[in-house]
């Protein structure tokens, strides 16, 4: 087994020329320190929102609204990621793909720091050495004092950078190797590979070692030294086949005028153009159920689930990252599953695979752990099989996305159909998030309120049924059904679809009316 993966790795590795070579490499470089800090901001943000908001309500004796505020907090920052990611798009023809990645994520940076500085400016401490071994379940006077409501704008102001860099990180593996699509997926995989190593090991060190040590309120101090690095490592990338394109429109107006109205204009351009791609197009209509459904099911596990079962099935907000760990070890497996079995030509099987693990979750309404740290790891063993899944479906997915797309990129002439079509996909999957998780976050809270709450012993049994169990067996027969809609995608692994062979470089192909979408 270990002769073989090193094999499809060098084999991987000298598919691409020297100068890709070397972009590969810092591509693969900014990503995995990139991942780092981000693991250590979300696990500490959310981790941080649900103690703080538990704590407000034990102090005022009110009933808990903990979820509700954390789903929002997180929905908000969602909508925000949609609004950075539309907003960067338009930019993608006019700009390097490596300097607006890099700005992006120095921005990201930027916005992370905010909370530490208004945590220190209000009397916040790193938690007391005598918390480091057990802290207290409900003990968190040294948080800073400010309304933790203030927490959400802060988030949502991260959001928008943090939009715009996971739109530019899905879009530039294309601007590095081109459009093979052989090149492509073992780019994705072994940026995945390295990105979900990193994952998986900084969401273990939050949890184990950074907010036992600094408490939640510093433990993303590493944050913006992190990003500053990967913004580092991805100016020094190189793209020989960056072409500006200067955008004609309003050619008289003021250029402060100009530059705000445009923008817009691009805005509402890139999504039209993106949706009229998807929806009047067979071709490519699965896959707002295939990516954007699959990608929200992910993220409601790993950004919802993991937190309530942390914190009221285990009683620790922090362990939430031990989860989400096996969550991302889950992923890694997945994406060096894509390189091992490269005989699995489309994204196919992976994505049928992915719906079937995500009935793994109704064993959670029925679970009864004891309050320690190794139900945490259970939990995370649990998880890695549902990521697997998911992992495996979305690194060959996004390849398939950046090959097929490729072939018909000359169509918009402001906006890139590539940049469009991801910036919808992933628009459409955290305004779905934005919608579903404070709602389903109210009534998590509602449940625990009815069977006692923090004074009577409450639970959310109820509610994790629903929200898990039920809400994922709805999502993984649309998902698994999706599947079944291209041309050629009956058999249990398609070599091809629509007999388009995807593999080797193709000139772009020009489309010169909506009919050829439908074909």
């Amino acid at each position: 087994m270990a002769p073989f993966f090193v094999n499809a790795l060098r084999e991987g590795w000298y598919a691409f020329t020297p100068l890709e070579r070397r972009n590969v490499a810092l591509y693969i470089l900014g990503i995995t320190i990139y991942k780092f800090g981000l693991e250590a901001f979300n696990g500490s943000m959310v981790a941080l929102a649900t103690n703080r908001y538990d704590y407000d309500a034990m102090r005022t004796k009110t009933p808990a609204k903990t979820f509700q505020r954390v789903g929002l907090m997180v929905g908000l920052n969602q909508a925000c990621q949609c609004i950075g990611s539309i907003l960067i798009a338009p930019l993608i023809r006019r700009f390097p793909s490596r300097i607006l990645l890099s700005s992006a994520v120095l921005g990201f940076a930027f916005c992370s720091a905010l909370l530490l500085i208004i945590d220190a400016s209000t009397g916040g401490t790193f938690a007391p050495a005598s918390f480091r071994i057990r802290h207290p379940k409900h003990d968190f006077h040294y948080y800073g004092q400010y309304d933790t409501d203030g927490i959400i704008p802060a988030y949502c102001v991260a959001g928008i950078t943090y939009g715009m860099v996971e739109l530019m990180r899905r879009v530039i593996p294309r601007d590095l190797v081109g459009g093979d699509v052989t090149k492509l997926r073992h780019l994705d995989a072994l940026a995945h590979i390295f990105y979900e190593a990193s994952g998986t090991g900084g969401a273990f060190c939050t949890a184990l070692a950074l907010i036992p040590f600094f408490g939640n309120n510093y433990s993303f101090l590493i944050t913006p030294v992190c990003f500053t690095f990967a913004a580092l490592s991805w100016f020094l990338l190189t793209d020989p086949r960056f072409q500006s394109q200067s955008t004609q429109v309003l050619e008289r107006q003021p250029p402060y005028i100009k530059a705000v109205t445009v923008g817009f204009w691009l805005f509402v351009e890139s999504i039209w153009t993106g949706a009229r791609i998807i929806f009047t197009s067979r071709k490519f209509m699965w896959l707002l159920p295939g990516y954007s459904v699959a990608f929200y099911a992910h993220r409601y596990l790993e950004n919802a689930v993991a937190p309530a079962i942390a914190r009221r099935y285990l009683g620790n907000a922090a362990w939430s990252q031990i989860i989400v760990g096996g969550s991302n070890l889950g992923e890694l497996l997945g994406a060096l599953f894509v390189i091992l079995f490269t005989n699995l030509a489309t994204p196919v099987p992976w994505l049928r695979f992915d719906a079937i693990m995500l009935l793994i979750t109704w064993y959670l309404p029925f679970w009864r752990p004891q309050m320690e740290v190794r139900a945490a790891w259970v939990a995370a063993a649990s998880f890695i099989p549902i990521s697997f899944g998911w992992a495996a479906g979305d690194v060959s997915l996004a390849a398939y996305i950046q090959a097929a797309l490729a072939r018909v990129e000359s169509k918009a002439h402001r906006v890139s159909a590539l940049g469009a079509v991801m910036a919808f996909l992933y628009s459409t999957y955290i305004v779905i998030y934005a919608i579903t998780s404070p709602i389903l976050g109210s009534y998590i809270d509602h449940v625990y309120s009815e069977t006692g709450g923090f004074e009577n012993g409450g639970n959310i049994y109820a509610a994790i049924q629903n929200v898990a169990g039920v809400q994922f067996t709805i999502i993984s027969g649309l998902v698994f059904s999706s599947t079944f809609i291209p041309r050629g995608s009956l058999a249990f692994n398609p070599k091809m679809l629509y007999k388009e062979n995807l593999a080797g470089e193709l000139d772009l192909e020009r489309v010169p009316s909506e009919a050829d979408l439908r074909k």
